[in-house]
This record gives structure tokens, sequence and C-alpha cells, in this order.
């Protein structure tokens, strides 16, 4: 039997990209292998979100670049849709490059790995094509990945997306309603709505859902107890969405909202068509809905042209919004981005300073925002057992991690039930407690 070994780079879309790459292989007759050195076919699924996630990926090829004899590699996901058939100048002994677009040709693009194919490639960007998989291997018993959107049209200047991922597209909204029951039937309890702007979701039916019709009619399906989306863009999320949230208790009371700056002069510089006051107003919705929301962001620091007045202003948005969690970079030029033409880069070493100092305002803000909620009873979904600390690790609605203790001593597995847990003690990442049964 072949075998294969498959490492994913980025975010929770290369994630499941993986898992319907896996399940194409194994449908074949593939085998799937904890290391690479065990494999026989290796793939790379990559991300050129950030100019590091894309050296890793060179630098794990060039691990192999003597050893690898009798192996056929592969580099999947955006950096192969960035780089093209330059990849195999950068790493000849690379046999395979395809692009997300194309997994639905992966079969016969390994019949012509299969066949002794030397360079064989898959990067279209065929919108009328589907961007699904017939068949998705799904590592996670309780919690899945459902795509609703492919694609970007929103040309961040920074963002490498709308060149990798190609334009949007929405499945039908049927084809996504299908998907979801079938999860739910076979014991998922929690799905995840993936995206790049995932809020941009346009039913392509006669049906015409937008997002937050999709969203209330999903949280309907028997069996779901969880349903969960990422990621949004502020363009699109309008007041339907925390209205539907507000509505029905199955849709997380958690948004990830990328802000990337809390200065309107930059955002204007990164064409992310919204201000900062447009930004807050949807913060507002959010704060003033009925159940209690967490919400989580994207922040870039040292954007070509930030002043330090720039990013006094990002500080005092953290402050003023208070997120309960926050991914944090320094600004990394990307290949055909418009922001690779503006004046006034940052220097990398005030770049740093100035991640440091967004990273320690945000640990003190969480570690604030966790403390309120000792005390309290959470409800979490059993993700896993720490067997050095003797705690279950379980995620509440709002996405906090809680690890936790059980004292029910009657020898049941966890695994993926709900318990409602008293929190005890709080982290800047993580809350402690003990279960309440």
């Amino acid at each position: 039997m072949k075998s294969f070994y498959i490492e994913t780079f980025g975010c929770q879309m290369n994630v499941h990209d993986s898992e319907k790459v896996i399940g194409t292989l194994v449908a074949r007759g593939y085998r799937q292998v904890e290391t690479p050195e065990e494999a026989e076919l290796v793939l790379y699924n990559t991300c050129s979100i950030r100019d590091k996630a894309e050296q890793k990926v060179f630098s794990r090829l060039s691990q192999f670049k003597r050893s690898g004899n009798g192996k056929v590699f592969g580099v999947l996901g955006c950096v192969a849709q960035q780089e093209g058939e330059r990849i195999f100048e950068k790493a000849p002994h690379v046999g395979l490059v395809c692009g997300s677009a194309s997994y639905n040709r992966l079969p016969e693009l390994l019949v012509q790995i299969e066949n002794g194919g030397r360079k064989v490639t898959g990067l279209d960007l065929d919108t009328d094509d589907t961007f699904e998989t017939p068949l998705t291997r799904r590592d996670n018993p309780h919690r899945a990945f459902i795509t609703i959107i492919e694609g970007c049209d929103k040309s961040c200047a920074y963002c490498v997306v709308p060149y990798t991922r190609g334009p949007e597209r929405s499945r039908t909204s049927a084809s996504v309603m299908e998907e979801a029951r079938q999860l739910a039937l076979v014991g998922y309890t929690e799905v995840q709505l993936l995206g790049q702007n995932v809020n941009s979701y346009r039913d392509p039916s006669p049906s015409a859902w937008d997002f937050a019709t999709l969203l209330a009619r999903i949280a309907e399906i028997p069996g779901l107890h969880r349903v969960r989306f990422t990621t949004s863009h502020p363009r699109d999320f309008g007041k339907e969405i925390v209205d539907a949230i507000d509505a029905n208790p199955v849709l997380c009371d958690q948004v990830h909202l990328p802000v990337q700056s809390g200065s309107t002069q930059v955002l204007g510089r990164m064409q992310r068509l919204y201000t900062r006051d447009e930004y807050m107003r949807r913060i507002e919705w959010m704060k003033s809905a009925r159940r209690s929301i967490a919400i989580s962001t994207d922040i870039i620091v040292g954007f070509p042209g930030e002043t330090e007045a720039d990013f006094e202003q990002t500080l005092s948005l953290l402050d003023e919004v208070e997120y309960d969690s926050i991914f944090s970079f320094k600004y990394s030029p990307r290949p055909n981005t418009p922001a690779l033409r503006l004046v006034g880069q940052v220097p990398e070493e005030e770049k740093g300073r100035r991640l440091t100092i967004v990273q320690e305002k945000q640990r003190a803000i969480q570690i604030r925002r966790n403390t309120r909620v000792v005390g309290s009873v959470q409800e979490v979904l059993v993700e896993g057992y720490n067997r050095a600390t003797c705690q279950w690790i379980g995620r509440t609605s709002q996405n906090r991690v809680l690890n936790f203790t059980h004292s029910n001593g009657d020898g049941k597995s966890l695994l993926g039930g709900y318990l409602p847990v008293r929190v005890t003690r709080a982290g800047p990442n993580s809350l402690a407690g003990e279960s309440v049964l």
C-alpha cells in the first residue's frame, strides 16, 4: 500500500483542506503515516499569509534535498498557487504543485504521479468549478469544518489571498445544509463554517440566502449543539448576524472580527474598506446583545506608513474593545500585493517593539476578562485529557479553553460530551475548574 505524510501550515481552512486531501488519498488506497521518513508521498499544505510560514515550507523541503531519493514531494495550498512552477526551480525534487482550487482534480493528478509524472501541476482558479472534494477524512469525531465560501474580493493591500484562492464563490445553501445534516446524523455535535470572508456568503441558488439566514437554518438542524464561523470581514458584518446569535443558543457566542489597525489612516492605506468608527459600530452591536459575545481579532503592526500616533490608536482600540483574544503579527511584505509599493517601510526592530507592547497589553486584558468568569458555571465540550495534570480539556461556547477535574470516578470517558464546569482559576490563555456533576 502506498504511504503518505502531510504537514499543514496556516489557518483552519488549510486544516480542512488537508482533511479533503487525506480523504481523497485514503480512498485511492494510500495509507497515512506519522513521519515524512516513512512516507513514499510527502505533502506540505502551505500558507503564504506570512513570510515566516512560507520559509518553513522551503526549509522542510531542503531537509530532504539529498536524502529524499525515491520519495515524491508535493507542495499544496497558497504557496503552490502563489509560486506556481517556480517551485520546481527552487526545489527540483518536488513533483507536485497544486493549489486549493484544484483539490477536486487530485485523483487525476495522482494518476499522473503514479504513472511516473515528474512535474505535475494543478493551478487553475476555475470559478465555475467546485472547491469541494467528494471525500473528506475527518479525524475529530465531534467537531467538523464546512467550507461555505472560497476566495476573496476585498483586495487588502497586504494580502495574497485574492491571488492564491481566487475570487469569492459561495456554495449553494442546499449543499451546505445537506453536509451539515449528514454530519449531525453520524454524530458530530459542533460544526464550524469556514471562509476567507465567511460572512460575505451569498447563496447562488434561487433561495438567495444571506449569511445570517444560513446561520439560523443550520442552528435548527437536530443533533447540532454548537455552530461557529470564521473569519468575518467587518465590511460585510451586519447586525442581523448578531441578532441570529441572540436568537439561537446553538450559535456560539463568539465572533472573530479582524480589525488589523486602530488607525483610520492606516486602515485606508491597507484598503480595508472601513474606518475605525465603522468598525466600532459593529463592536457596539455585539456589546449591546442580550448574550455576552466573546470577541477576538487580528492586529498587524508596522504596516508601511504607520506612525507612532497610528500605533497609539491601535493600543487605545485594545483598551476600548477589551478583546477576549487576539492574533498579532508584524507586517510581512508579500508578493503581488499593493503594499510593496508603499513608502514608509517600518524597520524590523521597531515592528518587534510594537508587537511586544501589543502582546503585553493584551495579556493584561485577557487576565482581567478571564478573571471575571471565575465562579461561574460554563458548559464545555470535552476535547481531551492531560495525563500529566490529571485534567480534562474542554472548550466553552465562547471558545475559551477550560481545564478541569472530574471527581466522578465511574471510569467513563468524557470525550465528546458536554459538561457543566465551575471556573475556579483564570490565566491569560485558559481557565481551570471542576465539573459540577
